[in-house]
């Protein structure tokens, strides 16, 4: 038995510890430390995907340990595509977002003489919770770093958030109040949503484990209850069922977010600093939908199928809704913040549609999203800092001054709006011919969002970089290669997956095929039209 899956999540953990233990007169250490261990844990990802057999079992790298017997519930990872998938999307984008967030704790100096290693220190027990939510195959488990995460993220929005006028929380003086309290209620939101979210799907785990007990011996085995049910061993009331998937799909909807749940996430992201903002929408989030494939349609299949039109039309007003508002947003980064919610309504959508093509489109999103994400979100935030407002009536011809900033903001934007060559793009596409085959009018309501994002993003562009160049812009200086070394990779993965994305869906395919097996249903056969007209 290999032990793999302990060091990929146990890596950053430790890492963290040491880097709060650290002497506080060692900062940039610090800093290159937290950076070390992220590149490590990277090393390791991209070692599991060189390792991984998409023609193999459906988990690898098993690891099986007695946890606490008496409940049934077992320390017990395991790997398969689509958490590989999503590991490997955590792996690359931390180390980015530390180097983007080399200069963040700075503002927290008057706070703290650690700064650096609380912040960079977050940064690692954020991802070793994550990495542990892709790899756990014991409910229990799950459940426990699903929530554990909430703390270190309110302590990263909290803690270390902007204020509108780029002032940061924690500053000495009368303006750090002031400064520190949108934060503050943002974190305080993020925290009571997932919480009541968390509460719930507790009550539903407890419920899960009562209905195993039971039908024979109670446990948390995520393979063993899935294949039960799939099988007919474990029959599970029709009612109980629907109860029980709604507890959990409630926790992940909030996580997400779905439309309604989402409206703690605006305010959190704007609040955050940007590379905290990033690892929300394009790390932590992707839990919530992981989730839903892992845990809603194995264990409760039947529950699924009959929700599934409810949350397909909650995903569609999620899309048409996040990029109409979006539209109507003069912050920029709120506006970045409202495209996220539109585009996990594409995942979410791809995953309830219930085929082959719409569930890897929605793995696929998620990946692609997070890139695509992370690009224009740290773009947008090297702009902001520059300017000291997040106001897009501030700026104009900012190109002018900063033509590399401007050029990478527009391809990160026009990803986002899904242009075809670049990632998001063919994701898009397979979740929309996915719902279509089974949604038609959900597919073509959704379709709508392409007209919507051109005009956001365009809009965007255009106000903030074309046009005369505006007298308090002109000191607006171009990307330093600190930034550049982040944007880059970014960018060279957007390009690289919207022309390839094969390597990708050649290790989600056979995860998806499975699940939609244990879910009992098939792609619907395709509709042909005679030469009358008829089908």
């Amino acid at each position: 038995m290999n032990a793999w899956l302990s060091v990929l999540w146990l890596l950053p953990l430790g890492g963290a510890i040491v880097t709060m233990a650290l002497p506080a007169r060692v900062g940039a250490g610090a800093k290159s430390f937290a950076l070390l261990v992220s590149l490590v844990v990277l090393a390791i990802a991209i070692g599991l995907a060189l390792g991984f057999d998409p023609d193999g079992a459906r988990y690898q790298f098993v690891e099986s340990h007695e946890w606490i017997p008496a409940l049934g519930t077992r320390y017990e990872l395991g790997l398969d595509g689509i958490g590989l998938a999503l590991v490997l999307l955590t792996a690359v984008l931390v180390p980015l977002l530390l180097v983007a967030a080399w200069r963040d704790d700075a503002y927290a100096a008057g706070r703290t003489h650690r700064g650096a290693h609380t912040y960079f220190a977050l940064f690692l027990i954020v991802e070793s919770m994550v990495l542990m939510s892709f790899v756990a195959l014991d409910v229990l488990l799950f459940y426990v770093f699903f929530e554990a995460m909430l703390v270190p993220m309110y302590f990263l929005i909290g803690g270390f958030g902007r204020s509108a006028d780029g002032v940061v929380a924690g500053r000495a003086g009368e303006s750090g109040r002031s400064a520190g309290s949108a934060p503050a209620a943002a974190a305080v939101k993020f925290l009571l949503y997932n919480l009541a979210g968390g509460l719930v799907m507790l009550a539903a785990v407890v419920g899960l484990y009562v209905v195993t007990a039971n039908a024979g011996a109670g446990t948390f085995d995520l393979r063993a209850i899935s294949g039960a049910v799939s099988s007919g061993a474990l029959d599970i009331d029709p009612t109980v069922a629907k109860a029980l998937f709604l507890g959990f799909m409630f926790a992940f909807a909030v996580k997400a977010p779905l439309w309604p749940f989402h409206t703690w996430l605006p305010g959190a992201a704007v609040e955050s600093t940007p590379a905290t903002a990033v690892l929300m929408m394009a790390v932590v989030d992707k839990v919530g939908t992981f989730a839903m494939l892992r845990f809603c349609l194995q264990l409760f299949p039947d529950a699924s199928q009959y929700f599934a039109p409810l949350i397909v039309t909650l995903a569609v007003i999620g899309i048409v809704y996040g990029a109409v508002l979006a539209i109507g947003q003069t912050d920029v980064m709120r506006l970045i913040a409202y495209t996220s919610i539109s585009h996990f309504g594409f995942i979410i959508l791809g995953i309830f549609a219930l085929t082959s093509q719409g569930q890897s489109g929605s793995t696929l999103y998620m990946v692609n999203h997070g890139i695509a994400t992370a690009a224009l979100f740290l773009i947008a935030g090297f702009l902001v800092s520059r300017r000291g407002s997040r106001s897009i009536s501030a700026f104009g011809g900012v190109r002018r001054v900063a033509p590399v900033l401007a050029g990478t903001f527009l391809v990160a934007g026009l990803a986002t709006l899904s242009l075809p060559g670049l990632a998001p793009f063919i994701s898009e596409f397979l979740v929309l011919i996915g719902t279509y085959t089974r949604y038609q009018a959900a597919a073509v309501v959704a379709a709508s969002a392409l007209v919507l994002s051109a005009i956001y993003v365009l809009w965007l562009y255009q106000r903030t970089m074309t046009g005369p160049l505006r007298a308090e812009n002109e000191k607006i200086t171009d990307l330093v290669p600190r930034e550049l070394a982040v944007v880059g990779p970014l960018l060279a993965l957007v390009l690289v997956l919207g022309i390839y994305p094969k390597p990708v869906l050649d290790i989600v395919n056979p995860a998806v095929e499975q699940t939609l097996t244990i879910v009992g249903v098939e792609d619907p056969a395709p509709a042909i039209v005679g030469e009358g007209g008829g089908r």
